[in-house]
């Protein structure tokens, strides 16, 4: 395990990791104890002038569980379907929009960091973060029927009819096949030659790729054939006002194709949002 990487994504100021799980067995995730705040480096790019920068107009506004560390977030059949993430209270669960009633829920066992998921063909995939194991659920019933391996850490979640497409923190995208488990491509993404790494929560969205980027208040809308940034989607104004402490950061991407609807909220936050990314752009960096 690269510690560098660990204590990088739990910078938080009340968060950071025992020293004994540092040197632990590393086959499940992990828990924290209070610790010294610990500042991430950027994770997008400073040099990216030409790629536009496009504003949101909040459309709707729905309540949110505030205690929900949201992980992965996919709209299905009328419903949200939500992976919460802390080892010792990972869920995942089903969730009406209009009232966020969660009216279905499973809690992972304790060791498990929940993580992205995505639903496809009958199934819920779900990831956890150190553990290099995911799980696989029967969409009705949320009864476990699979799990999967991979060797990298565990993020984000999508897929695009074929493949599953998952993040791992870095700027690598990997597809994977729902059946083998196998890789059967990878993608590096490029904000014009620099890479962007904490990829995080994904949704795929008409061809491309909407990536949350982790401690950022912007999504990246990849190309889903070159993996370069077409645009970055700008939601600071919702998240000043959403975000009351450091890892309550923007994070779930929801995308409904029949109303063709696209929903975001973040680490407890109270609120999740229908927006619509409005056309207009300007150039700059982030």
């Amino acid at each position: 395990m690269n510690r560098h990487r660990l204590l990088q994504r739990l910078h938080s100021g009340s968060l950071l990791l025992a020293a004994t799980a540092l040197v632990g067995s590393g086959c499940a995730d992990m828990q924290y104890v209070d610790a010294p705040r610990f500042v991430p480096t950027l994770a997008i790019p400073q040099k990216t002038g030409q790629i536009p920068v496009l504003a949101v107009t909040v459309v709707r506004t729905y309540p949110h569980d505030p205690h929900a560390f949201t992980q992965g977030l996919e709209y299905h059949g009328g419903y949200l379907y939500e992976s919460t993430g802390i080892a010792g209270q990972s869920t995942l669960r089903k969730v009406a929009p209009e009232t966020g009633q969660v009216i279905q829920k499973i809690t992972l066992p304790s060791q498990y960091f929940g993580e992205g998921l995505t639903i496809f063909n009958g199934k819920i995939y779900q990831l956890t973060w150190l553990s290099k194991k995911g799980f696989v659920y029967d969409l009705r019933s949320f009864r476990l029927i699979g799990e999967f391996p991979y060797d990298t850490e565990g993020w984000g979640l999508a897929h695009d009819d074929r493949s599953l497409i998952m993040s791992e923190g870095t700027n690598t995208i990997r597809y994977i096949d729902p059946v083998s488990f196998g890789v059967t491509r990878t993608l590096e993404i490029y904000a014009g030659g620099e890479g962007v790494v904490n990829l995080n929560e994904l949704e795929y969205v008409k061809g491309e790729i909407f990536a949350n980027i982790w401690h950022s208040p912007r999504i990246a809308r990849i190309d889903a054939r070159s993996g370069q940034v077409l645009a970055w989607i700008d939601l600071s104004s919702i998240a000043s006002k959403e975000q009351h402490g450091d890892e309550a950061v923007l994070n779930g991407i929801a995308y409904d194709k029949t109303g063709d609807r696209l929903f975001v909220t973040g680490k407890n936050w109270s609120n999740l949002f229908e927006i619509k990314v409005e056309g207009g752009s300007r150039k700059g960096g982030p």
